[in-house]
C-alpha cells in the first residue's frame, strides 16, 4: 500500500529550535576554551637547577596545531558525513522505501554523528584550557623560553633552602625570565595536562566508536536471546540441530519427513529452540578492525609527538589522553545507541512537547506526541497515519520488535522502522 508521504510530517519548529540551541551552546563551550587561551596562565614557582625543565626548544613541532585541527576534526568530520551518505540506511532498508524518508533518515544520523563530535571536542578543549591556566605546570622546555637572567636571581628568589648548598638553589619566579616574546614564556607554562592529547583522542576515539557502531565492528558477546544456555550443548553436538543456528534447523526440519518433524516437535515441545552457545556470535572480519584501529594509532602518535617534541611530562599525557577518552566516549553515548545492541543507529528526536526540559516525574525526553508539528497532528491524526512505512524490510513485530528504532520521531503511532535484530 503506498505510503502517504504528507502524513509523515515536518518536524515542530519548537524541537527544531531545540537542536539549534544545543548547536549553540556545543559552540559556546568551544568558544570559553578558545577565551581561556588568550588568558595569562598561573607561573608556578621552578628552580634554574631542575633537569625536568631543562629540555631544548623544538621548533617546529611534530605536530603543529593546525595539523592537529585537521587530523582531530576534519578528518573524522568528513568521515561522519560520508558514512551517513552512503552507508544509511544501510542493506535492511526496504526498497519500496520513499527518498524522503531515506534522507531525512541520512540527516539525522549525520546530524547526531556531527552534534556528538561536536561536543565531545569543545568538551574536551575547555577544559583542557582552563586546567593550563590553573595549575600553570612548566612544560620540559621551560628554561630554554625562559632564558634565565642570574643577575636577577636574588629578586626572584621566592622559596627554598637550598641556599647553604648553592646560591642558586632556591625556587624563583617567571621575572628571572629575559624572554621578550610573552607568548612562548606564557605558553611554557601551560604543560598540564596535554592540550594535543586531549584534543587528539575525544576527536579520534570518537571516530573510532562511530565506526564500531555503523560497522557493527565489536568483540563478540551473548545477548539475551530465547536460546539455551547449557554449555553442554557446546561441549557435545551429538545431533545436527545442535550444530546450526535456529534458521538453519528450521531450513532443515522443513525438508524432513514428516514423522521425523513430528519426532523433534514432541522431543522439544514447551522448549526454547537449542542453539549452541558458541553459534551465538561470531568475531568480525579482522580488516574491518584494522580499518578502525587507524584513528587510534593517530592518537597514540600525536601524544608520543609531544614528549618527544619536549612539550609535555608523562603524567601530563596521561591526563590529557584521559580527558579526551572520558569525552569521547561521554559524547559518543549521549547521541548514540550502545555499540552492541543499537544496530548502528543514533538515538532518535525528544518529542515535541518535551524538547527543550521535561518536568518532575517524567522520566524521558519521549512522549507519545512525538515530534512533528501540533498542525500536522491536528491535520491528520496521530493514531490515523496508516500503515507503517517500514524503513527496513521484514515488518516491525514478533522478536525484532525488541530492537526497533523510530525513522520518523518517537512516539507517532503507524510511523516507526521496522525492526533491526542483532547479528
Amino acid at each position: 500500500m503506498p505510503i502517504n508521504i504528507r502524513a509523515l510530517g515536518l518536524p515542530s519548529k519548537r524541537l527544531v529550535a531545540s537542536y539549534i540551541l544545543d548547536w549553540i551552546v556545543i559552540i559556546a563551550i568551544a568558544a570559553v576554551g578558545a577565551g581561556w587561551n588568550d588568558i595569562t596562565p598561573y607561573h608556578r614557582p621552578f628552580s634554574v637547577l631542575d633537569l625536568s625543565i631543562s629540555f631544548p626548544y623544538t621548533d617546529p613541532e611534530t605536530i603543529p596545531t593546525w595539523l592537529l585541527v585537521v587530523v582531530a576534526l576534519v578528518v573524522p568530520a568528513v568521515t561522519v558525513f560520508f558514512v551517513s551518505l552512503i552507508f544509511v540506511p544501510g542493506p535492511t532498508a526496504n526498497p519500496s522505501t520513499p527518498k524522503t524518508l531515506i534522507w531525512r533518515r541520512k540527516f539525522w544520523e549525520w546530524n547526531t554523528g556531527w552534534m556528538g563530535l561536536g561536543l565531545s571536542l569543545a568538551t574536551a578543549f575547555m577544559l583542557t584550557q582552563g586546567s593550563k591556566l590553573l595549575f600553570g605546570k612548566p612544560r620540559p622546555d621551560l628554561l630554554a623560553r625562559c632564558k634565565p637572567d642570574l643577575s636577577r636571581l636574588q629578586s626572584a628568589t621566592t622559596g627554598g633552602y637550598g641556599q647553604d648548598i648553592s646560591p642558586r638553589w632556591v625556587l624563583v619566579t617567571s621575572d628571572i625570565c629575559a624572554q621578550t616574546d610573552m607568548d612562548i614564556l606564557n605558553d611554557g607554562f601551560k604543560s598540564f595536562p596535554s592540550g594535543h592529547a586531549s584534543f587528539a583522542w575525544s576527536g579520534l576515539l570518537y571516530l573510532f566508536l562511530f565506526l564500531c557502531s555503523k560497522f557493527a565492528i565489536a568483540i563478540p558477546f551473548l545477548p539475551p536471546r530465547p536460546y539455551s544456555a547449557d554449555p553442554n550443548h557446546t561441549a557435545l553436538e551429538r545431533e545436527q540441530r545442535l550444530s546450526f543456528p535456529l534458521s538453519s534447523l528450521r531450513r532443515q526440519n522443513s525438508n524432513k519427513p514428516s514423522h521425523a518433524s513430528s519426532s523433534l516437535d514432541a522431543n522439544t515441545e514447551g522448549a526454547n529452540p537449542v542453539v549452541p552457545i558458541r553459534n551465538q556470535a561470531a568475531a568480525p572480519p579482522t580488516w574491518v578492525l584494522v580499518l578502525a584501529l587507524v584513528p587510534l594509532g593517530a592518537a597514540i602518535y600525536i601524544t608520543a609527538s609531544r614528549f618527544f617534541d619536549f612539550r609535555h611530562h608523562g603524567f601530563d599525557l596521561i591526563v590529557g589522553s584521559t580527558i579526551g577518552i572520558v569525552c569521547a566516549w561521554f559524547s559518543f553515548r549521549w547521541y548514540h545507541l550502545p555499540i552492541r545492541q543499537g544496530a548502528g543507529w543514533a538515538w532518535g528526536a525528544r518529542s515535541r512537547d518535551r524538547a527543550f526540559c521535561i518536568g518532575l516525574g517524567m522520566g524521558s525526553y519521549v512522549g507519545m506526541e512525538g515530534w512533528a508539528s501540533a498542525k500536522d497532528d491536528d491535520d491528520y491524526g496521530r493514531h490515523d497515519v496508516g500503515p507503517a512505512p517500514d524503513l527496513e524490510q521484514g515488518g516491525g513485530s514478533g522478536a525484532a520488535g525488541a530492537n526497533m528504532t523510530r525513522l520518523n520521531g518517537p512516539g507517532l503511532d503507524g510511523q516507526r522502522d521496522s525492526g533491526v535484530s542483532n547479528p
